[in-house]
């Protein structure tokens, strides 16, 4: 696993926030993919990518079945993103996930209603 690779699970303003750093790829999706599925069901979640620096498809997987699993909650819960640097940025657009994903430029943006 990539040393630099955290995940951080708070609360702020009554949403689960989740702060990924590092590189998000087959070897560290799996430490997200059990954060994300621990998180309490029926709430907005903030997935703040801000310090992720790369991810691959089995980062994209975790974060399209977390998405899933939140939407099928009851009562159903939402996924926000927050993706400030432009190289992940282009990820979402270029698969597509940036019309799937609400994704926003700020952690204060992901957490207005």
């Amino acid at each position: 696993m990539d040393g630099h690779f955290q995940v951080r699970v708070h609360d702020k303003a009554g949403n689960s926030v989740v702060t990924v750093a590092g590189e998000v790829d087959v070897s560290t999706a799996p430490t997200l993919r059990a954060r994300l599925d621990g998180l309490a069901p029926g709430r907005r979640t903030v997935v703040d990518l801000s310090d992720v620096t790369f991810i691959d498809s089995t980062g994209l997987g975790v974060l399209v079945a977390a998405r899933r699993r939140a939407q099928q909650g009851a009562p159903p819960g939402e996924i926000r993103l927050v993706v400030t640097r432009p190289q992940v940025a282009k990820v979402f657009e270029v698969t597509g996930l940036a019309e799937v994903f609400v994704v926003h430029a700020s952690l204060d943006e992901a957490l207005a209603p």
